[in-house]
């Protein structure tokens, strides 16, 4: 294979769907953050949006509201009572140190704000309404407010307080299908979905993700060579991990791409496939010790498109306002076969310089923030240990 990064090209005619792709938004995402100091202080669905419809690809047929998931939807992987303290949480905007302890809520970077049950709830709307579209038919729908993968039964984890991803799949083995393939590309494990489908074979999982970043060890430590993310098989074989070592390139991820992703979706043959396209692996970002750029997110949107009737992409991690805006407008238009000017129109660039960003890396962003969408190719060397990591996981 190249060990360069080529822009991926339109689908072949062959590998399109009669019914063109759907993206799911909603104007929660505008307005509400998790606190000013928060790292999802910043807007990222809602400049998604705006990059999609000031370059005009993002006509009014293709735009579906997010619904909020009822407590009945949640609870279908969520305990009960978790989802009331939530509920209750958003009520008081505040916690005891009870539900603090035994919720997580108001502690470990998941905070108590004004939306604190709407805003993750209507990600979970989301997935689920996709899941239902999906379900009556062939199709693509692109959830960027989606992706909360660390999100567990009963409490919040790392900024995720319910599991869309875990709720779209149910909805989808609930509605008749028995082989779906989640692929994880975001810079951190995707530990609550892979826990969640520990004993179901009908659910195959793969992480890629930054070793040693997510979740850490309990005193506070990076991971064992043991721990959860590394190495190894769960749920019987329908679980894969492929982590990246600091500084993975683009090269290197492509390589894992065709080496191995590739190799394991087509050996599954899924009927749907759900995408956790997080942006935080970029090299901008600031919660991740990678180095890709987002031509390489989008060549694996590329790569996985035509491999399952059903096609769900959610978004996921991604600090950076001005990095995950322009991954997730390149998402959408790789879904639609659209071509990625190599200079944004003015009305696009404006969306961009209305970006800001208290990070210390937002004080002076480089001029390609506000008038690109693809960032320059981030290639290198595919280090042995990357080689040996595709090995391994096709071994086992």
């Amino acid at each position: 294979m190249s060990e360069t990064l080529d822009l991926p090209q339109p689908a072949s005619a062959a590998s399109s769907v009669s019914v063109p792709p759907r993206l799911i938004g909603h104007e929660i995402y505008r307005r509400s953050t998790y606190g000013s100091k928060h790292p999802l202080a910043i807007p990222r669905v809602s400049t998604c949006i705006d990059l999609c419809r000031a370059l005009g690809w993002l006509p009014d047929a293709q735009y579906l509201e997010l619904p909020c998931a009822t407590p009945e939807q949640l609870a279908r992987f969520h305990s009960p009572d978790y989802v009331a303290a939530v509920q209750q949480a958003e009520r008081d905007q505040r916690v005891g140190a009870e539900v603090k302890a035994r919720f997580q809520l108001g502690a470990a970077g998941n905070p108590v704000f004004p939306e604190v049950f709407r805003r993750p709830a209507t990600a979970c709307g989301g997935s689920i309404l996709a899941a239902e579209l999906l379900l009556a038919g062939r199709g693509i729908l692109h959830s960027p407010a989606g992706g909360t993968h660390h999100g567990r039964p009963d409490r919040a984890s790392g900024f995720c307080y319910f599991n869309d991803p875990v709720l779209g799949i149910l909805r989808l083995l609930d509605g008749g299908l028995s082989r779906v393939f989640y692929l994880d590309i975001d810079a951190h494990h995707g530990d609550g979905v892979q826990d969640a489908f520990h004993d179901d074979p009908r659910v195959f999982t793969l992480s890629l993700h930054e070793a040693g970043r997510w979740p850490l060890a309990r005193d506070g430590g990076a991971l064992t060579a043991k721990g959860p993310g590394s190495l190894g098989d769960r749920a019987g074989g329908a679980a894969r991990n492929l982590p990246l070592p600091p500084g993975a390139n683009d090269s290197e991820f492509l390589f894992l791409l065709e080496a191995a992703v590739l190799p394991l979706i087509e050996a599954f043959e899924p009927e749907a496939l759900v995408l956790q396209c997080g942006a935080d692996a970029l090299e901008e970002d600031p919660l991740s010790k990678l180095a890709l750029s987002n031509g390489a997110l989008w060549q694996v949107v590329q790569a996985v498109k035509p491999l399952a009737p059903r096609l769900l992409v959610l978004g996921g991690g991604g600090y950076n306002p001005w990095s995950v805006g322009r991954a997730w407008a390149g998402v959408w238009a790789i879904l639609n076969g659209l071509e990625i000017p190599a200079r944004l129109p003015p009305a696009a660039e404006a969306v961009l310089r209305g970006l800001a960003w208290r990070h210390r890396l937002g004080r002076t962003p480089p001029e390609a923030w506000f008038t690109t969408l693809a960032d320059a190719p981030r290639s290198g060397p595919i280090r042995p240990e990357v080689r040996a990591a595709a090995a391994a996981v096709l071994a086992r």
